[in-house]
């Protein structure tokens, strides 16, 4: 039996189970691009504008990006089930943790590897399968689905369903592994393209695709929430890399399950571009937000430091802090150059002021937190899926 939709069809595969095979994009009939519609997008356009242009405004926006980028990673790992949060990443990533860390943070650190290496590669590389495949070998080097052949498309089948649920209780089944290279051929051929479709909505079309198609055995949640970014920095949309959904995809990730599922079950592709474009609006202006908030802490904290006479290494200490604001007195030392003397001090004097605060116990290997500037990243968000299960990638082996 063949279920047919806009989006594809459900073939019953030999072995009993129904297998959803998609059709090439763009979707036909084309995408219905309404009042509201037009709406969505005129928010998501303007959003994302005002989000580049105030960007600008930071001293350092490269400083800014890498801090996003690392709570894109902490979100999009954590909608895969990872439990690490910022403050162990950024812990991790001083190397001087004194303090047992959750075992799955280094997946959280490569996918920060994997957004580094995949924006770097952008600058002379397409945006193609091969690279694709790149970014996930990176993003599994070393870590929980090392095993899982990175880099490689799969072999085998794989489905979609509770952890260690069979094939016969799949909530969703991606198409075989015969049917995988047409598809990813007409994956490929959609993502270069010129389209008469605004970028956002290839964009939205594109990941959900790839999230349809899911050609790897692990990570493709991951891995496709990363080609949004991407292709916005190659469609030169964004200057920079600033515009990450894992956050609002975690909040609403019961409607991000349903959403992408009524495309393949009813072909609605209009009802995931609105949620897409929501998300998009929402996270742009939540980020623009968050600019103003860093122009205006630095300026009140630089101010503190000029009232009190602390001088111009106070003022280094302080950027240096936009950049690590988890830090310990060697880390100031070394880049600051200065004495271990003269890091101390000045971190006993941010201390004082209420600036930083010792995360560790004890004298000795202190570390300490900027938390007025980690605040305006936190992540203790609603989540109205809380209670939903993340949906996980099962294989046959």
């Amino acid at each position: 039996m063949t279920l047919i939709t806009r989006a594809g069809k459900y073939v019953r595969q030999p072995q009993g189970y129904r297998a959803f095979i998609p059709a090439p994009l763009p979707p036909d009939p084309p995408v219905t691009v309404d009042a509201a519609m037009l709406r969505l997008l005129s928010r998501a356009d303007q959003a994302l504008g005002r989000l580049d242009g105030i960007a600008q405004t930071l001293p350092n926006p490269n400083l800014f990006v890498a801090m996003y980028v690392n709570r894109e990673a902490v979100f999009s790992s954590q909608i895969e089930g990872t439990q690490s949060t910022l403050d162990d990443v950024l812990e991790f990533q001083l190397g001087a943790t004194v303090r047992d860390l959750p075992t799955d943070v280094e997946e959280v650190v490569n996918y920060i590897r994997a957004m580094n290496y995949g924006l770097q590669r952008l600058e002379t590389f397409p945006l193609s399968l091969r690279l694709i495949r790149e970014i996930h070998a990176e993003l599994l080097h070393g870590v929980r689905g090392q095993d899982r052949t990175p880099g490689e498309f799969r072999t085998t089948q794989n489905w979609i369903g509770a952890a260690d649920s069979p094939l016969s209780r799949a909530a969703f089944v991606p198409p075989p592994v015969s049917e995988l290279n047409v598809v990813l051929g007409d994956f490929e051929r959609f993502l270069h393209a010129d389209h008469d479709l605004p970028i956002l909505l290839v964009c939205g079309l594109a990941h959900a695709q790839f999230e349809t198609i899911h050609p790897f055995l692990d990570g493709n949640g991951r891995v496709g929430r990363l080609l949004i970014t991407f292709l916005l920095c190659q469609r030169e949309v964004l200057h920079r890399p600033l515009l990450y959904l894992s956050y609002f995809l975690k909040r609403h990730r019961t409607e991000y399950y349903d959403r992408l599922m009524a495309i393949r079950d009813s072909g609605n592709w209009e009802g995931w571009l609105a949620f897409f474009l929501r998300g998009v609006a929402e996270t742009a202006e939540e980020a623009t937000q968050t600019v103003r908030a860093i122009v205006s802490i630095r300026e009140q904290h630089r101010s503190l430091l000029q009232e009190q006479h602390l001088g111009s290494n106070a003022v280094k200490l302080l950027d240096l802090l936009f950049e690590k604001p988890i830090i310990n007195v060697g880390y100031a030392k070394e880049h600051m150059k200065v004495s271990f003397a003269t890091a101390n001090k000045l971190i006993d004097q941010f201390v004082t002021l209420g600036l930083l605060h010792q995360i560790t116990p004890g004298p000795r290997k202190r570390v300490f937190r900027y938390a007025p500037y980690l605040t305006l990243f936190d992540e203790r968000a609603p989540d109205d899926g809380e209670s939903v299960p993340p949906q996980r990638t099962v294989s046959e082996r």
